[in-house]
């Protein structure tokens, strides 16, 4: 099978409401239209011509649709989720649990009776969510725990008033102890922290610090009351230029700033999160799961595969990405098991060996290949990713 796929579109509330219309090459209905989801997640699964949806086609063939190998390593599952990501507003500060952790934390909700769909439960299935991030465009993230010394000298070189037991703590190295300590803290308590952050960041006049004062400003303006704030005081702030990535595994601390990206993530729903949000915050829980490791460098570059071929190299079971630039010649993947094949700009022509069928994609239009099927083909010209079980 070589199927187009029809894909749903999440219009949640900090989402650009231009970015996918363009990618898409439709007009703007002026809401916000935050992800394009592609693949088999039971809350918006994509549709495959024939009307059914691929998360029922999963259900009620595995073994025709992601392969038996694949069908029997995730027990039927379809094992990943992509989506186009338009972000116009942050998203919130948030980190996700290990294979381990999610099986017990979704035991647990259960057996609390936290109904699946409940604003307040923290595990809504039982798999883990590591993820990967290409840009399409500049991006801006909040990625992982900084190097200590280097947010010492942040701190000292915005001396806000109020934060020095927060500087303190790290001199010592105590960052969870920071972080769980600052995030547990009522708004009451954090609402001066952050409006003598905001306030140092606009006497400050250097050029080290650039980039994080001028996110910390408007975190500070924009979410005034939040401990999410300080938590962002903590991380790692980078700019991803076009097709640069973050990869996010169980316990990364992280949040999406702004921009356009290609993600791919296992097909969870499982986010714990600790600030710049109204939905629920569970913060002890979010403590549980949190890898404190400092995160020297967070950016992750493409390797070179074959020609035409470069691979994100993350070594995560549930996914595996190619990025594909084609000009004119057809260029082969092979991969294992289910694919999705997203186009993110010019046109291209999908086929798989072993099949005549093929399907001519455009900028922001996507298609699945079952898992039997061999390698895939593409020709045209453009760019698209594969994403594949393995």
């Amino acid at each position: 099978m070589v199927a187009r796929l029809r894909t749903a579109i999440r219009d949640y509330a900090w989402g650009s409401p231009t970015a996918i219309p363009e990618l898409l090459g439709v007009e703007p209905d002026g809401s916000p239209q935050a992800e394009l989801w592609m693949g088999a997640h039971e809350s918006a699964p994509s549709v495959l011509p024939s009307g059914e949806s691929l998360y029922d086609a999963v259900s009620a063939r595995p073994a025709e649709t992601l392969g038996a190998e694949t069908a029997e390593r995730f027990d039927g599952r379809f094992p990943f989720l992509a989506k186009i990501l338009a972000a116009a507003q942050p998203l919130s500060i948030q980190a996700h649990p290990s294979p381990e952790q999610a099986v017990d934390g979704y035991r647990r909700d259960e057996q609390a009776g936290v109904p699946r769909d409940a604003a307040d439960r923290n595990y809504k299935d039982s798999w883990p969510k590591p993820e990967i991030l290409i840009a399409l465009e500049p991006f801006d993230a909040l990625v992982g725990f900084r190097p200590l010394d280097r947010t010492v000298a942040l701190l000292d070189a915005l001396a806000p008033t109020g934060l020095a037991e927060l500087t303190d703590l790290l001199r010592d190295g105590k960052l969870q102890d920071a972080f769980a300590q600052f995030m547990s803290s009522d708004r009451d308590t954090i609402r001066p922290l952050v409006a003598a952050l905001g306030e140092a960041c606009r006497q400050y006049t250097g050029d080290a610090f650039a980039a994080e004062v001028e996110t910390l400003d408007r975190l500070s303006t924009d979410f005034p009351d939040d401990p999410g704030v300080l938590a962002a005081l903590l991380l790692n702030r980078v700019t991803l230029q076009r097709f640069e990535a973050v990869y996010l595994p169980a316990g990364n601390v992280h949040a999406y700033l702004r921009g356009t990206g290609f993600e791919v993530m296992a097909n969870s729903d499982n986010v714990l999160r600790g600030g710049l949000t109204s939905k629920h915050i569970d913060v002890p829980e979010l403590v549980s799961v949190v890898d404190f490791s400092p995160l020297a460098d967070p950016v992750l570059r493409g390797t070179p595969a074959a020609d035409g071929v470069t691979a994100y190299e993350t070594g995560c079971p549930y996914f595996a990405v190619r990025r594909v630039h084609l000009a004119g010649d057809a260029v082969t993947v092979a991969a294992d098991g289910p694919r999705i094949v997203a186009v993110v700009d010019g046109s291209v022509t999908v086929g798989a060996d072993g099949t005549d069928e093929t399907e001519a994609l455009s900028a922001g239009q996507s298609a699945f290949l079952a898992g039997p099927e061999g390698p895939c083909t593409l020709r045209g010209s453009g760019t698209a990713f594969v994403v594949s079980a393995r």
